[in-house]
């Protein structure tokens, strides 16, 4: 007597977990329109280069005897396979950056913010790597530190 209720005790906890595991499966959530869930994408590594002390003499306004300037470092997210063609153009990039900046006034300086200079700053890099045919081996440009004289 006591072998058939221990077996009848098992079957009873085999239906049911059978049964558990069958409602999981069955209330598992379905792919949208047939989508195939697709693993997320491998994460590339970043490397930051960094172009410092970019010095720039501002415009004077009108009636303005000072002279002012703005410096920024600036630091350029690339990849590792990009870094070291990244650092082979610095020069060039600092000739933009400087040919970019230098055409402000100390009040039109002091007004931007620096979310501002390295969004003007992207914009002017791409457009001169677009106009030149070239890859950009950097993917953005952010400002390190800004100081306004």
């Amino acid at each position: 007597m006591k072998a058939k209720l221990i077996i009848a005790f098992a079957g009873v906890a085999v239906a049911a977990a059978a049964a558990a595991g069958g409602a999981m499966w069955y209330m598992k959530p379905a792919p949208a329109n047939g989508a195939v869930a697709r693993p997320a994408p491998e994460k590339k590594p970043t490397k930051y280069v960094t172009l410092d002390k970019v010095i720039v003499m501002l415009r004077r306004a009108p009636n303005e005897q000072a002279a002012h300037y703005l410096s920024v470092d600036l630091v350029l997210a690339t990849t590792p396979a990009e870094e070291k063609e990244a650092k082979e153009q610095l020069p060039l990039l600092r000739s933009i950056a400087v040919s970019a900046l230098s055409s402000r006034t100390l009040a039109e300086a002091s007004a931007m913010t620096v979310d501002q200079y390295a969004d003007e700053l992207n914009k002017v890099f791409n457009a001169n790597y677009e106009k030149e045919n070239h890859v950009k081996p950097f993917s953005e440009v952010m400002v390190g530190k800004l100081i306004i004289e």
